[in-house]
């Protein structure tokens, strides 16, 4: 039954991108024609930000910092506000394919380069990562039962989404995204109904228990030192979308795709905003989860990533839709992020490494041989099958996005050259200093960063670029 979902989902997968593929170019690869309507993007893109790690993880959340996240989230609203007015406009008037042209138009071409390689690096491992724990969890669920081996599942998911994606790229991923964001959240309720059907609650009871739960709250206003102070949690999710959306290939592509730079505006402050209640929803499982462990009397799993996938194990039986249900959303957020991630991958190597554009055959060989090394990265996970390493790479991924956001903030607040043939050097020193920075405080004073990491990183590379500016040469003013 499991297969037959999981096959049956496929099909109108590829039967969308048949239909959006039919006579596709490079352009409609990598730019959609710029024909795609906001509405469609924005609901789309929902989905496409809510990864099978985040479906798993976010639920578990409120067993260690209650709903706090929730701050975080209200800090992307104004993120994506500031992403909207500020850069949009700069990625549309540049006409831009890939949004590290802008490095080489404004810094130069190391600079260009250097950016366009850290994106590289980072959303291949990071990506890499996110499907690895899902095809983890579904050769769990699914594939061992039938003696499926794990590179197998690998290979086969893989090449699932490149086979859809291969034609039509980021013009198919517009429709596609829309069905994969209906099945996630389809899949988020019903499961969310499931919880509350066995603990004998109304939807109106279920509202009530989790307001009236200790794990709701929210914000923290009185602990200047904890990681879930508001002021921390609501800055960083402001810079994290600035980060992770606003300089990552990825994530701005879609938005470039719209019809105009109004239109992408009103795509993006509405999905934006659409994240909390999406969050809220998340984390409102989380809480009904603790509630129905202690119910039925068994512990709560000590890791908040086991809270959902252990609950969904404990209730095949009696429950067996909501296995169902659970591999559904798994599927939906894990193909709608992954889809994403190969096609940025593709676009950003053949526009800003091979700097080949229109050149259709490369295109194809390239989005193979990103396919084929996501296959690779993921096995070799598998191959370390270590928590700790796995942990090092999502640490290290963060890490890269700081210097994107030094380079991005200097082209756009000073109006100064800076010596592009110091910035790869800069940009690599920039995590180092981080990382020592991080240890020493957190050896002498017991104060470990969290997400203000990123914030220092780009600090860093922003000052540094600074100083070693090229005072003598004028910034273009169509830059400037």
């Amino acid at each position: 039954m499991v297969i037959a979902l999981v096959i049956s989902y496929f099909c109108l997968l590829y039967t969308i991108s048949r239909l959006t593929g039919r006579r596709a170019t490079n352009e409609t690869f990598y730019r959609g024609g710029r024909r795609s309507p906001w509405y469609m993007v924005a609901f789309g893109m929902i989905g496409a930000s809510i990864s099978g790690v985040t479906f798993v993880s976010v639920p578990g959340m409120v067993t260690r910092i209650d709903m706090t996240y929730l701050q975080t989230c209200l800090g992307f609203i104004f993120g994506y506000i500031l992403v909207a007015f500020a850069l949009l406009p700069l990625y549309y008037r540049l006409n831009l394919t890939s949004i590290y042209s802008y490095l080489g138009q404004r810094l130069g071409q190391r600079s260009y380069k250097t950016g366009a390689s850290f994106f590289l690096l980072s959303k291949m491992t990071g990506a890499a990562v996110r499907f690895y724990v899902v095809c983890i969890i579904l050769q769990q669920f699914v594939f061992d039962a039938l003696g499926v081996p794990f590179a197998l599942t690998v290979s086969g998911m893989v090449f699932l989404i490149w086979l859809y994606t291969r034609q039509g790229g980021i013009r198919t991923l517009v429709f596609t995204d829309v069905l994969q964001t209906v099945c996630l959240f389809t899949a988020l309720l019903l499961i969310i109904g499931q919880v509350i059907g066995d603990l004998g609650l109304s939807w109106g009871d279920a509202f009530h228990a989790v307001l009236s739960d200790s794990k709701s709250r929210v914000f923290v206003f009185d602990d200047w030192l904890s990681k879930q102070n508001f002021w921390k949690q609501f800055l960083s999710g402001i810079f994290i979308v600035v980060v992770m959306t606003g300089v990552d290939q990825d994530m701005m592509q879609k938005n470039l795709t719209c019809r105009s730079m109004r239109d992408a505006q009103k795509n993006m402050c509405t999905y934006g905003v659409m994240f909390v209640p999406a969050n809220m929803l998340f984390l409102a499982l989380g809480i009904l989860l603790v509630q129905w462990y202690a119910t039925h009397g068994m512990a709560v799993p000590a890791s908040g990533d086991a809270l959902l996938p252990t609950f969904v194990e404990r209730v095949s039986d009696i429950l067996p839709l909501t296995s169902y249900f659970f591999v559904l959303g798994i599927v939906a957020a894990s193909f709608s992020s992954a889809d994403s991630a190969l096609t940025a991958l593709t676009t950003s190597f053949c526009v800003d490494i091979c700097q080949r554009q229109n050149d259709e055959r490369l295109r194809k060989r390239v989005h193979i041989g990103v396919a084929v090394v996501f296959a690779v990265f993921i096995l070799l996970f598998r191959v370390l099958n270590s928590t700790s390493i796995i942990d090092a790479i999502y640490i290290l991924c963060s890490y890269t996005y700081g210097p994107l956001l030094g380079l991005f903030a200097f082209g756009l607040l000073t109006k100064q050259p800076t010596n592009d043939r110091l910035v790869p050097y800069i940009c690599i020193a920039s995590p180092v200093l981080c990382y020592l920075l991080d240890w020493v405080v957190g050896n002498y004073t017991g104060y470990r960063f969290g997400y203000e990491l990123l914030m220092l990183n780009g600090a860093l590379t922003f000052i540094a670029l600074l100083a070693v500016r090229n005072t003598q040469k004028a910034v273009p003013p169509s830059l400037s």
